[in-house]
This record gives structure tokens, sequence and C-alpha cells, in this order.
């Protein structure tokens, strides 16, 4: 007899977060996947100073986690109209001659053109320039000020997950204050409703609109309101539009409300109520100006419309994708494991389901400017078709096609064939100078993955649609390739996963990791191309078969084949070889294992990354380690610290991480879905006495 379904709804609630005090480090947010708000225990963004984002440079303020951010909200300072990332190529020798790359200056070899201080100025621009664009703030005003975060006491604010609203309770001057918060699905649209007798005396919403910051952890500048326009007219009974023009970047603003609207500055406006404890605000953000686009005249749904087809969207979500209910075990780390869980497909579908790559801290606030990391998008987005949900891949695939010339020209200037997708991003795609970035090479296979796991999940019909980029990038990696007496070789400069190498990029052979991933990926664009009956490329099959495989140095897996051979920080990256990735004839399972065994003696733990804890629990789950694997997805460590909002933290500037979400739920599919030589039986990685019950997972490769 199958067994009876997963109650998915009580699944769901019993991790609804409720939090009864405010919380700086844990903030909750709604959104769509291509915007999202995040808001302070009022339910809005009335005390973003108490929710603080640390700089990395030390004469810099603090950034906020209260960010309004999307995928699509982008600004460039007019300096950046001066430089060229081509401007910042640095020749460095390589096995085949002078490769150039899109170096930093201060780091490039002694002597190198551009390594002076116009050249360190250019660098600057470049990194900072596009960055992301905090779209506004919106929180309670109370005569014209902002309430402090002092005032508002006592606080109990709920998320429910089950429909996608977070319903907040204060008190402010002695009032109560019931405020719910909520994203449209279906546009980016955020809807308010504040209830409270404090409206009648005083209490209003307020809208404040920033200049774009260039700072690594903030989106925001408010110190120069000359240099933005922000303009306020009324569209009808109800209705009014915000135009705003930051130098070459516009976007729209459009209010719905029975409130009174009122500009009372430069870029802040105030809504009030009509009623005296009532007062309801729609707001949409658009991409440029209403007359750019077909739907400007569109009206703005209800704060009741958005609340029924909020729920019906998150119904839908948590019906249609797979589902691991842990209820029946009696071990304690299943709640805790299934709590992260629950969490973690939340915040990803907000987060990291838009038209383009996410940046490692979503759509919370910035990190590195807001830039893309194409190394963290299979983090990112790996899961979302292991969990029955492929659309939210599908979603960001097309904006590799969007960047394909770029891609194909940095390729050509190197002497490459294919594409060689960049690392540090902004939406055109262009390289960000970098002594670590622009030599990274471990995101080139990670499209073939990400493809490939599409095709598990939706069938065959994806081969030729996908084929184009997977020819691209499989073109690039055979050609990147080494041929050498003793095989195909992975050579320098390059940098591994684990960062720790950068100093050493001209000297870095073999990466353990990189050398598997090149060869398990060539074989897959190997298959794709047989599958549609197509020839297979001829270097591509013999740069597949002469691929090294690792060597094993006193027992266990290297991170590199050369000294220093493993630097015990950063990411253990050569475990992943046999985990992220499927068993292949280039690891000896024996070996990897005794690496396992080595990484945990005695690592530094401090310097991990949210995302190795996944890595290293697919690596013991495949070994059949299945305790081992939880235990590794909950170790207690800093980096791995998952907060009641469900974010990962790392530390005080990059205060979430959503690649250790993504990379969870990974791991999750991974244990609860099984693999293709995984044992026989129902979730082979997880703990049999568990009796786990899993629904609607796609097998892992």
């Amino acid at each position: 007899m199958p067994p009876h379904p997963i109650d998915r709804r009580a699944l769901v609630t019993r991790h609804d977060v409720e939090l009864t005090q405010i919380d700086p480090r844990s903030p909750l947010g709604v959104g769509t996947g291509s915007l999202a708000i995040t808001v302070d225990a009022t339910g809005l963004q009335t005390f973003p100073e108490a929710y603080p984002v640390s700089p990395r440079e030390d004469d810099r303020p603090d950034g906020t986690l209260l960010g309004t951010l999307s995928t699509w909200g982008w600004h460039s300072h007019p300096e950046a109209a001066d430089h060229d990332w081509r401007d910042a190529l640095v020749e460095y020798d390589s096995p085949r001659g002078p490769v150039p790359y899109v170096d930093m200056s201060e780091n490039a070899p002694a002597g190198a053109e551009g390594a002076d201080r116009a050249g360190a100025e250019r660098d600057r621009v470049l990194r900072g320039n596009p960055h992301r664009l905090d779209l506004g703030r919106i929180g309670l005003q109370r005569g014209g000020s902002w309430v402090p975060a002092a005032d508002v006491r006592p606080v109990s604010q709920r998320l429910s997950l089950w429909e996608g609203v977070i319903r907040s309770d204060c008190e402010i001057d002695g009032r109560a204050v019931r405020t719910w918060t909520l994203a449209d699905p279906e546009r980016d649209v955020l809807a308010f409703r504040v209830r409270s007798a404090a409206l009648a005396e005083g209490l209003t919403i307020g809208l404040a609109f920033p200049y774009g910051g260039a700072d690594w952890h903030s989106a925001q500048d408010w110190d120069g309101p000359q240099r933005h326009r922000t303009r306020c007219t009324a569209q009808g009974e109800g209705r009014w539009r915000i135009d705003r023009v930051l130098d070459a970047t516009r976007y729209t603003v459009l209010l719905a409300t029975a409130g009174e609207v009122t500009v009372t500055g430069d870029h802040e406006i105030r809504v009030a109520a009509r009623e005296e404890e009532e007062l309801d605000l729609v707001v949409e953000f658009l991409p440029g100006t209403p007359e750019d686009r077909d739907d400007g005249t569109v009206a703005l749904p209800s704060v009741e419309e958005v609340l029924a087809r909020s729920a019906a969207h998150w119904q839908e979500f948590w019906e249609a994708g797979a589902a691991l209910d842990l209820s029946a075990a009696d071990d304690p780390r299943a709640a805790e494991l299934e709590r992260r869980v629950v969490l973690s497909q939340f915040l990803t579908a907000i987060h990291c389901a838009g038209d383009m790559p996410p940046q490692e801290t979503g759509l919370v606030c910035p990190s590195w400017r807001g830039k893309a990391h194409l190394e963290m998008h299979w983090w990112h987005a790996a899961h979302f078709p292991l969990w029955g949900r492929p659309a939210l891949l599908r979603r960001s695939l097309d904006w590799y096609r969007s960047i394909l010339p770029n891609a194909r020209e940095m390729a050509a200037r190197q002497g490459f064939a294919g594409a060689r997708w960049p690392k540090q991003v902004g939406p055109e795609g262009e390289e960000s100078p970098s002594p670590i970035a622009t030599f990274l090479i471990w995101q080139q296979g990670h499209l073939i993955h990400l493809a490939e796991l599409l095709r598990r999940a939706e069938g065959e019909a994806v081969v030729p649609e996908l084929d184009d980029l997977v020819t691209e990038t499989a073109e690039f990696m055979a050609s990147f390739a080494l041929p050498t007496e003793r095989g195909a070789e992975l050579g320098p400069p390059l940098i591994p996963a684990q960062e720790s190498y950068g100093a050493l990029r001209r000297d870095v052979w073999n990466p353990t990791f990189e050398l598997v991933q090149w060869h398990w990926a060539l074989a897959i664009a190997c298959a794709w191309k047989e599958r549609q009956g197509a020839e297979v490329p001829a270097r591509w099959a013999q740069v597949r078969d002469a691929l090294r495989a690792p060597l094993p140095r006193e027992g266990v897996y290297p991170a590199i084949a050369v000294a220093p051979y493993t630097i015990r920080e950063d990411h253990p990256s050569m475990l992943g070889a046999l985990g992220v990735l499927p068993s292949t004839d280039r690891i000896d399972p024996a070996v990897m294992r005794a690496t396992l065994e080595d990484v945990l003696a005695d690592w530094d733990w401090d310097s991990t990354w949210g995302w190795d804890y996944p890595m290293m629990a697919m690596t013991a789950a495949r070994l059949g380690e299945a305790d081992l694997a939880v235990d590794l997805l909950l170790t207690p460590e800093d980096k791995n610290e998952v907060l009641p909002s469900g974010h990962t933290r790392q530390t005080g500037s990059l205060p979430v991480y959503l690649p250790g979400n993504g990379g969870l739920l990974a791991a999750v599919a991974l244990m609860a879905g099984g693999w293709d030589d995984a044992a026989e039986g129902p979730c082979p990685g997880l703990p049999a006495a568990w009796q786990a019950r899993a629904e609607g997972f796609v097998r892992s490769p």
C-alpha cells in the first residue's frame, strides 16, 4: 500500500516564523523572485539603522538589511562612462603564451601597464559600477520624522509561509499598530495594510528615495539629493505616479491608496489616512517609464486582491514541488533540519528565482555592490529542478544567452574557443576587475550541470532548446584543457574553487574538483549530442578521455596537484569531486572517504562558508554515511548558523548568504531523492530510523 500523502500545509505552517522582539540580525521579507522587500518589526522599513550591515571599508557608514531590491534595478555613476573593462586587461604568461585577464591593477605584475594610481581608480570605478539600486524606503512616520525603534514596544511578528504574508503587531505611543506586508506573485507589486488608532493622531507612511550607492555593502546614498530627481504626479482618484531619474537610470513607482498623498521633500512623500484607523497602500515598481511598456495603464490591484493572489500562489508553490516530512523522527536533528529546509525553499524562491543569477545576499542587501557571482549560481539554483520546480531555474538561463557575445569575446581574446563565462558581473555580463574572480574556472561547468538537472526534471525536449549554451560551454572547456605528455591538464593562470591559492595563480595545476568537473561536464555534453543524433565533436571526446585523474597524496586527495597541495582553510573543494559531482572513474571512493576524515580532523572552520557544509554532507551521503551527512548539515559553526528567518549568516558585512540555503536544499534533495548509483529504498541519504517521507524529488546524477 502506498504511504499516505504528506500533509503539506501542516508541514509548512509548523515552521512559520514568529518573532517577539526586534532581532537586528533576522528581519523578515516577502518578494516575487524579481523584487523583494525586507522589513523591520513594524512590517515596514521604519528604522533601518536597527538592522545594520557592516562596511568592509573602515571609513564607510553601516548599510542596512532593510532593502527594496530587484533583479532589474541597477545604476551607474556618470564617471563609469569614462572606463571600459578592456582597459583593465593584464597579460599573464601561460603554457600557451601570454593571456589577458581583467586583473586589478594593484595586483598586477610589477611594471605591468596600468599598475598606477590612474589604473587603481579605473578598477575602483569598474568594480563599483553598475551597482544594484535600492528602489526606496517605506516606513512609519510621526510628525514628519521616522518612528525610532525605541518607541516601538512590544513586538509580535509572524511570517505565514502558506500565504506569503507578514503580520506585525506592536505599540507606538501606547497605541496598537497592526501591519500586513505582502508581495503580488504576478507583478513587482508590494501591498501594505496598517490598522491603528494612531493613524488618526498623526501616524503616517513615508516613502523616501536614495541616490545609488556604490559601497560594497550598501545600495543607498542619502547625501546627494541634487544628483537625482523624484517627481510625483496624480493619475486620477487614489492613484499617483512617481518618476525617478538617476543619471541614465529611470524607473517608475505607482501608488494606489485611499489615503492623502503629500510631497514633503525633494525625494520624500507622505501617505496619511483619511479614515481614522485604516490605511492601505499598494506600490508597484517598474523599470523605465510606463511609456516604455504596454502595461503603463494597467490598474493596480487592491490589498485584498494581492492577499488572495499571494495565498493562491504560495499554496500552489508548496503543493506542486517536492516535500520532505521528518516529523516521525525522535531525533531532535530532524526537526531542525526540516525547519531549515522549509524556510530555505521560501527564501530561495523570493531571492534566487529572478531572470538573472542572484547576488549572494539575494534581494535583501548588497554584497560585492550587488554583483552576481556565477560560480555561486549552482548553489543558488541547482535545487530548483531537483525539488520539482524547474521553472524557477529556467527563468535565469536565458540571461546567459544575453551575455553570450561578451563571453565569446573573452574566450577569443584569450585564445580559446566557445564562451568563457565571467565570474563577478552586473546585468550586462561584463567581468569586474579582481585579483580572484577573473582567474576562477569552476563556473564554466555549472551551466552544463544545471542544464542536465533541467533535462532530468523536464525531459528530453530541453536538450535541443539548451544545446547552444551547452555547446558554447563545452567548446571553451575542451579548448582550455592543455594537452601534455601526461594527458589533458588544467594549468595556470587559474584559481580553484578554494580561493586560498590566489597568490599562486601563476603556478596552480590540476585542482581536484575542477579536473573531475571538466571530465564529467564534457561527458554530459557529449551525451547531449548523442541524444540529438548529432556528431560528437572529436575534441570534446578526446579531452574527456585524456583528462588526468586527481592523484592522491599521502592517502588523500589534495586541493591542487602542486605545492602547497592543500591549504587547510576556506572551502575544502576537493570533497566536491564526489558529492556535488556524481561517481566517476576519476575518483576512488576509499580515498575520498579518507579525504573527508582528514578534512574533519582539523580544518579551519572559521574560514569556511555556508555552502561548505552541504558540500561535505553530499560527500558523506554518497559514501553511505547518512548520520554524518546530517551532522554536517547541522554543524554548529558560525558560518553554518541559520537565523530565525531562515537566512544563513556569515559575518557582519555578509549577514545573509543564499548559497548556504540553496546548498542545503541541493544536499537534502540528494539525500531524500536519491542519486543514480544509490542503494535501493526511500531517502537513501537520511538515517533509516527517521522513517522520512519524501514526495516529488527528481533523482540526482
